[in-house]
């Protein structure tokens, strides 16, 4: 009997939505920027992925090293390295695929938020996948609390740098970006909203 957690391990279930499209082939190259302990990599080191994360946490990389050891053996501990995701020691155009999973909501402003952006764009190669969950305003616009800037108070008590559905829309197309699929949002019972946001950055022409 298949052990599903085993295999998958904690999963962002709309990343798996994105396995199950097939838009995750086998042999290419995946970059989780902001990848904490590494859940989201549990399958992709099981399966011989070619696998990177970053992390400003130590001790989450060193966990995230310690599970690719023994998982996958034959990944690199290089892999695996303590960075900021605005300042990623990768060459342009070096990833199949880029996730950034509950990452992005932690900006401290809007410069901040697209130095994130713009570097995760910059390593990712052309014809590659992006796959954002962040927080978003979609849906609870009036159950928010401006702070400054575009960070706000969220009915769960949290505070958050929150995006909405113009700008998700303005950044792609200022990123040249191509639309996988429409914008997803899930209202966690009005004390937050998770938005998926999953783009293709486009080929270059030639």
């Amino acid at each position: 009997m298949i052990n599903i957690r085993e295999q998958f391990g904690e999963i962002d279930i709309y990343l798996f939505d994105q396995l199950l499209k097939g838009r995750f082939t086998l042999g290419i190259s995946i970059l989780d920027a902001g990848c904490g302990a590494g859940r989201n990599l549990v399958y992709f080191l099981r399966n011989g992925y070619e696998v990177y994360g970053v992390d400003q946490n130590p001790e989450a990389i060193e966990y995230v090293r310690l599970l690719a050891a023994e998982l996958n053996s034959s990944t690199p501990e290089k892999n695996f390295l303590v960075s900021p995701v605005e300042e990623m020691p990768f060459e342009s155009g070096h990833f199949d695929a880029v996730i950034s999973s509950a990452v992005l909501h932690f900006a401290r402003d809007e410069q901040h938020f697209n130095g994130m952006l713009d570097e995760m764009w910059r390593v990712l190669k052309p014809g590659g996948l992006f796959f954002a969950r962040l927080t978003s305003s979609i849906g609870i616009e009036k159950l928010i609390k401006p702070l400054v800037g575009r960070r706000y108070l969220l009915p769960d008590g949290s505070e958050r740098f929150l995006v909405d559905e113009e700008l998700l829309t303005s950044t792609t197309e200022k990123l040249c970006g191509e639309w996988l699929e429409p914008l997803k949002t899930t209202n966690v019972q009005n004390l937050r909203c998770m938005t998926t946001w999953v783009l293709r950055k486009a080929e270059v022409a030639s």
